[in-house]
């Protein structure tokens, strides 16, 4: 007869296996700030974020602030923005180049680190976004065209981007 011992460890390691973490670095910031705006080089943003400012970009993007972007102003005018959204369960790093006007030139993922999902990385699909203002609705299935497969990371990028317009919006211009 066989010990409940040699039954029990193997299906101990088993068990304990955590699923594989996926976390792909794609750009830098220096990298995407370059893809972005050739050329130009970028300054730190001087300035904070008031508490009032962090609750309007909230309100006006549905978004809650998590953690202060990285804001750099553009030499030759636009606004350089990195910050991140959670995805299913972890986060998408992502960078936003704004024109000068407040208008997205084009978006970048920068870090995504789920399993499935990373077709947020496509260029057609990230093409949807530019010339995007504060003003358009940047809405899932209205404006923006979801996934399949890859719905939430779809949604929550594109929050993030109506954030950044919002950030923008309220705090830059």
């Amino acid at each position: 007869m066989s010990d409940w011992k040699t039954f029990a460890l193997p299906a101990a390691l088993v068990l304990s296996t955590s699923a594989p973490c996926f976390a792909n670095v794609y750009l830098t910031a220096d990298q995407a700030q370059k893809l972005i705006f050739p050329g130009a080089s970028g300054t730190p943003w001087a300035g904070k974020l008031t508490e009032a400012q962090k609750k309007a970009i909230e309100k006006a993007s549905d978004l809650r602030i998590r953690k202060d972007p990285q804001i750099w102003q553009v030499s030759g005018g636009g606004w350089f923005i990195v910050d991140e959204v959670l995805g299913k369960h972890e986060y998408i790093t992502f960078a936003v180049g704004l024109t000068a006007g407040g208008a997205v030139k084009q978006i970048e993922i920068m870090e995504y680190r789920e399993s499935y999902g990373s077709e947020v990385r496509g260029d057609k699909w990230r093409a949807q976004f530019v010339g995007k203002t504060a003003k358009d609705p940047l809405r899932l299935d209205q404006d923006v065209k979801n996934i399949s497969g890859a719905t939430l990371s779809s949604r929550h990028v594109t929050e993030g981007v109506r954030r950044a317009c919002a950030l923008y919006d309220i705090a830059l211009k």
